[in-house]
């Protein structure tokens, strides 16, 4: 059978059309109208929501299961099962930041087409916040990593870095980065000065270490392979 609300065709047993994300089961039960696009805030940011509320709401990758979006990286709670979220209620930091999450977990999945999809949505967000901390800007250099924008997450590197010089999520973007352009020099420096760093700043107990406590620790691991547990000058 095609999807009641684009005409694309679904796969047997589908519960979700994988082109639009309307539900199978509503095409099927006649009542399409379910998770159609409700009340959004802000005409700045108008198209991306109502874009969201789609996706985000109803689950885009097709024959996913029902209930809360995957969340990665130290995100909130996902909205109630069966429920939409309220987007037109969420602050430009949240929307940003569910976005961000949603194209991570995505990648987490193995669904890069999907991720891909709310990349650039993921990225406007992002751009659309009046200032950025070390956090979001962190946020921001991973997905320009996402998108193959090397110099674009080395810029968000060294504005971390300008307002502390040794915050770790400046030396996690630059190795990253430096990967990407294949610079191996510049990576394993990047990966030494996060090892010299790493104690000092973690005692700090910044809150956006505790929010991505799982991928410093994995990063660690990383750093120890790549420099053999040298740290940087």
């Amino acid at each position: 059978m095609d999807c009641h609300a684009c005409g694309a065709p679904l796969s047997p047993g589908a519960r979700y059309c994988a082109k639009c994300g309307a539900k199978a089961e509503a095409a099927r039960a006649g009542d399409w109208r379910v998770g159609l696009p409700w009340a959004v805030a802000g005409a700045a940011v108008g198209a991306l929501i109502v874009v969201l509320a789609l996706r985000v709401g109803g689950r885009s990758d097709g024959g996913a299961a029902t209930g809360p979006a995957p969340v990665s990286e130290g995100a909130g709670p996902g909205p109630a099962a069966g429920r939409p979220p309220d987007i037109s209620q969420m602050s430009p930091i949240e929307r940003a930041t569910r976005l961000y999450n949603r194209v991570m977990s995505l990648h987490a999945a193995g669904k890069p087409d999907s991720a891909a999809f709310f990349l650039p949505m993921a990225l406007q967000a992002y751009a659309l916040l009046p200032e950025l901390d070390a956090d979001s800007r962190y946020h921001l250099g991973v997905l320009n990593l996402t998108a193959g924008q090397a110099a674009a997450a080395l810029a968000q590197a060294d504005t971390i870095a300008r307002g502390d010089p040794t915050h770790l999520f400046a030396f996690m973007l630059r190795a990253r980065a430096f990967e990407l352009q294949g610079n191996v020099a510049g990576a394993r420096r990047a990966y030494g000065d996060f090892l010299q760093h790493e104690a000092a700043e973690r005692g700090r107990q910044r809150p956006e270490y505790a929010d991505h406590a799982e991928n410093l620790t994995a990063f660690h691991g990383q750093a120890v392979a790549a420099t053999g547990g040298k740290r940087g000058s």
